[in-house]
């Protein structure tokens, strides 16, 4: 397993009275990980050196990002519950609004939507009980949303697996199945212009 260490100090943030993780500056990214409580998270993005890629780990209940083959952000998340699963595959992000409300859920607030599939699965702020508890979403903590949604454009990947990543760039998207995702994002957009016309 690789390893990414930092020589920098971690930057940790965490939601209200969530607790905060502390770290040395030797500390690894995937250290930190381990240790997140629910709300939760690690942000050490230099904010340059390529593409951004997330993959969600279900086992896990992380969010994981990379730039190129570098991990630089980890967050605790909260999935589909029993029956209203979070589906896995590879997804691009289809659309971004920064305070979007459910069309399914009695309007539920949904801060700095990410919308991975037209049925209504995306990355979002929500509660972040530390277990699967959503209708099928992905929650994060609001302040990750927030650094997440900055750093990612309509077409982004996001891969949902099923197995443990715990730091492992193999949860990487394979770059044919990026372009695939890429072609399929774009004609999600023209399908969208067209409905609104």
């Amino acid at each position: 397993m690789k390893s990414f260490f930092f020589a920098a100090s971690l930057a940790i943030a965490s939601i209200a009275a969530a607790p905060a993780w502390a770290a040395s500056s030797s500390a690894s990214l995937e250290e930190a990980a381990a240790t997140l409580t629910p709300n939760a998270f690690v942000w050490l993005d230099p904010g340059e050196g390529g593409p951004v890629d997330i993959v969600v780990s279900l086992p896990d209940q992380r969010a994981y990002v990379y730039r190129g083959q570098t991990l630089v952000a980890v967050s605790t998340v909260s999935s589909g519950k029993d029956g209203k699963e979070t589906p896995t595959g590879t997804f691009p992000i289809l659309q971004k609004e920064t305070m979007h409300k459910s069309n399914l859920y009695e309007s539920a607030p949904m801060p700095f939507m990410q919308r991975l599939t037209w049925d209504g699965v995306a990355l979002h702020a929500g509660n972040n009980p530390g277990f699967p508890a959503s209708h099928g979403c992905v929650r994060l903590p609001a302040a990750f949303a927030k650094k997440l949604f900055a750093i990612t454009r309509v077409g982004t990947t996001v891969s949902v697996v099923d197995e443990s990543i715990s730091g492992e760039p193999a949860g990487l998207v394979p770059s044919d199945v990026i372009a695939s995702a890429r072609e399929e994002t774009a004609q999600a957009n023209a399908q969208q212009l067209a409905y609104a016309r």
